[in-house]
């Protein structure tokens, strides 16, 4: 009988670690991303996240525990999985002497994707001059050209690291909609890390919060905001209706006189809208933001 092939995860993580001198930065993570998924990655500063994204592809020394990328160990990966990969740092590393047109086609010459009239398109929509040195180009041209030098292959992995820092809000809106139009559509894995949270909730399908060196929650935005609920009121009473009802609490702070707010996850069943002697509200995601990436 003939069984379907199933594909490998994108991007499979063991035990992933890494310290700064006695700091650990990234302590036994693990992590999935399956083909077609979009992930936006939240942490607060200096909790890890371009440390993990570099690690994912082999550019971050130091690290222990496996990676494996389209079902590959991340220290043989052969050439023609790395030209399935595209990379967006945090700050851009083009080469400044040279022109826009210069680094496209030199980095056109790694592969065989490479998609000219998209990457003209780009240029054109962004109007980045192809003939300008790249240091003369304001930062927000210089991160539009590091995103279209990630685009230009039509990658099945992308990773883009803090993309948008430098745009403005129609600049970011413009990549955020190419981002849905050109990427999604293709099935493409996206790893998408910003501080931006309205961004996010734009184009990220999943989120995952990265505290204290692992990914402590990932699910699907629209899931984890509809089942998750804000819940104020004595301590010992929320956490006896979180073990009644079999909640997964996400986050728990106290307040003043034995009370406390709890971010509260539900099963199956619907959340609650009251609950007696217990404050209940709706979350956002600033909300759970600040619950779980303390």
């Amino acid at each position: 009988m003939n069984q379907a092939i199933t594909a490998p995860p994108t991007v499979a993580v063991d035990h992933l670690r890494l310290a700064y001198g006695n700091k650990p930065v990234l302590d036994n993570l693990r992590w999935q991303l399956q083909p077609g998924q979009v992930v936006g990655l939240l942490g607060r500063n200096g909790a890890g996240k371009t440390s993990l994204l570099e690690s994912l592809l082999g550019l971050r020394d130091g690290t222990t525990g496996t990676v494996r990328l389209f079902g590959q160990p991340l220290d043989r990966l052969d050439d023609a999985t790395r030209a399935r990969i595209g990379y967006a740092p945090q700050h851009s590393d083009l080469f400044e002497w040279m022109t826009p047109a210069q680094l496209l086609a030199y980095f056109k010459s790694f592969y065989p994707r490479w998609n000219d009239a998209k990457v003209d398109a780009l240029l054109d929509r962004w109007a980045i001059d192809r003939e300008m040195p790249i240091g003369k180009l304001s930062g927000g041209e210089q991160q539009r050209l590091s995103i279209i030098r990630a685009l230009g292959h039509e990658p099945d992995l992308l990773v883009l690291d803090e993309p948008v820092a430098s745009l403005d809000p129609a600049g970011r809106r413009d990549f955020l909609q190419e981002l849905v139009e050109q990427v999604i559509v293709r099935g493409t894995t996206v790893i998408f890390s910003t501080h931006i949270l309205s961004d996010l909730e734009r184009v990220a399908f999943h989120v995952g919060f990265l505290s204290g060196g692992r990914i402590i929650v990932q699910a699907p935005l629209d899931e984890l905001m509809e089942g998750t609920r804000s819940l104020v009121g004595p301590q010992q009473a929320l956490q006896q209706a979180a073990r009644t009802r079999g909640w997964q609490v996400l986050g728990e702070s106290p307040l003043a006189d034995g009370r406390a707010r709890m971010l509260a996850r539900a099963g199956s069943d619907a959340p609650p809208s009251s609950l007696a002697g217990i404050e209940v509200s709706s979350v956002t995601l600033e909300d759970l933001f600040m619950g779980l990436t303390r």
